[in-house]
């Protein structure tokens, strides 16, 4: 047997392993008796429905009104307004209901190849939240084998009928397109081109990317809304259960598959009462984290409002001043942030301003030192009309991270300097008069 053969089957079985541990660890949680029902619909307080098109299964579950999912408070996602989606959809999404928008979230078979018929990656399951006054309702449309595909996508076309919007969490590159395929695959129409897609992803990230090491959609439900998933099954192992459940047709083993997608919805709508919100009115808004508000700083700069830009970049780099205790930069970030703030002020006319921030980061290493010292040579040399200054700058660049614009700077104030010593030679010498 080859090396390779050898790792191969040595990792394989790994895997088995740790299915076996989930499935273990399901039966446990969900230990009662077996059920008639050999694919155990009843624990999942499903049914089974029928369409033109075959049969699937579907379940509903309420996550009520008066509940909470760690800080948020699910009652008052009815209350959102219907304009919050405006600003961060660039204006592309119109005011809507919350009632109208559809959280939506798949669990797949994974990588093509590894699917039953090794037809491609399908969606095996898909959940639909939805806002509610009873609360917020996810309802789940789940594939038994293959065979039902064409009966979920038919019911889930329906079921997105009364939807005008869509919210994923990159859902733009991944979901939406996967379910696409599937219906062409299934020669149906998909229902996505009538509804206005939201993909909270991007939003996450502008926002919490210089704040948090991950922004992945489990990382944040802890780190925003203070939820710590116990007993949650991995994702990269939903693909290895489900075929389990193929083998075994054991439904009870699937249950965390399904609560895992589940909360991921509910955790969906509850950060979406959270991230459009913080870009409606960014730069006036006063509880923000440091690296929260450098992310919607850079955001303003990109669609071209750069006095809000600069308002809330300075508020990021001098919160710790402004308001002691209140979360700051890391360094890293710190000189990053500067180093953009002094670009705001020479646009804006804050030259003065821009040139304190050069010299600041002149003065000590960090990443823009070289920068900002050959900022500042062009400031002297190009309006302070003070080339001495300007070669001194230059050099000090050079002696840092040299360049060939560096060096041509120099040789360029260098010649100037030598003719200027030159012409106040010139200018110095006494004058002879003339003999008469």
């Amino acid at each position: 047997m080859s090396g390779w053969e050898s790792g191969w089957k040595q990792r394989l079985e790994s895997l088995r392993a740790r299915v076996a541990e989930v499935a273990a660890g399901c039966d446990r949680k969900h230990a009662a008796p077996r059920l008639a029902d050999r694919e155990g619909t009843e624990a999942l307080s499903g049914e089974e429905v029928e369409t033109a098109f075959g049969r699937h299964l579907e379940t509903e579950k309420l996550y009520a009104a008066n509940r909470r999912h760690g800080s948020a408070d699910i009652g008052a996602l009815s209350d959102l307004s219907p304009e919050l989606l405006g600003t961060l959809s660039g204006g592309t999404i119109p005011a809507a209901r919350p009632e109208e928008w559809a959280f939506l979230d798949t669990e797949t078979t994974g990588l093509s190849g590894n699917s039953p018929g090794g037809s491609g990656s399908c969606a095996f399951l898909v959940g639909v939240g939805r806002i509610t006054r009873e609360g917020f309702r996810v309802r789940q449309f789940f594939m038994r084998d293959l065979g039902e595909e064409a009966s979920l996508l038919n019911a889930l076309t329906r079921h997105l009928e009364t939807f005008r919007v869509m919210i994923t969490y990159n859902g733009r590159a991944f979901d939406q397109p996967l379910l696409e395929a599937r219906y062409r695959w299934n020669r149906a129409d998909a229902p996505f081109a009538r509804m206005q897609h939201l993909d909270l992803l991007h939003g996450a990230r502008r926002l919490w990317k210089l704040r948090f090491e991950s922004c992945r959609l489990v990382d944040l439900e802890s780190q925003i809304l203070g939820v710590e998933r116990e007993g949650d099954i991995p994702g990269a192992l939903i693909p290895y259960v489900y075929f389990e459940y193929q083998r075994t047709r054991q439904m009870l083993r699937l249950l965390p598959v399904f609560e895992h997608n589940a909360i991921d919805i509910l955790t969906l709508a509850c950060l979406t009462a959270i991230v459009p919100a913080a870009f409606q009115d960014p730069a006036n808004d006063t509880s923000r984290h440091g690296g929260e508000m450098t992310g919607l700083a850079r955001w303003l700069r990109a669609i071209g409002d750069f006095e809000g830009a600069r308002k809330l970049m300075r508020r990021a780099i001098y919160a710790e001043a402004e308001t002691p205790g209140q979360a700051h930069l890391r360094d890293d970030l710190l000189f990053q942030a500067l180093w953009d703030l002094a670009q705001l002020e020479r646009k804006l006319d804050g030259r003065e301003a821009a040139l304190g921030i050069w010299e600041d980061l002149a003065s000590a290493s960090n990443p823009f030192q070289v920068r900002a010292i050959a900022e500042l040579a062009k400031h002297y040399e190009h309006r302070a009309k003070d080339r001495p200054k300007a070669l001194e700058w230059t050099r000090a660049a050079r002696a840092l991270e040299d360049s060939p614009d560096l060096a041509r700077r120099e040789a360029r104030l260098s010649r100037n300097a030598l003719a200027g010593d030159a012409l106040a030679r010139k200018k110095s010498r006494p004058r002879v008069a003339a003999a008469h």
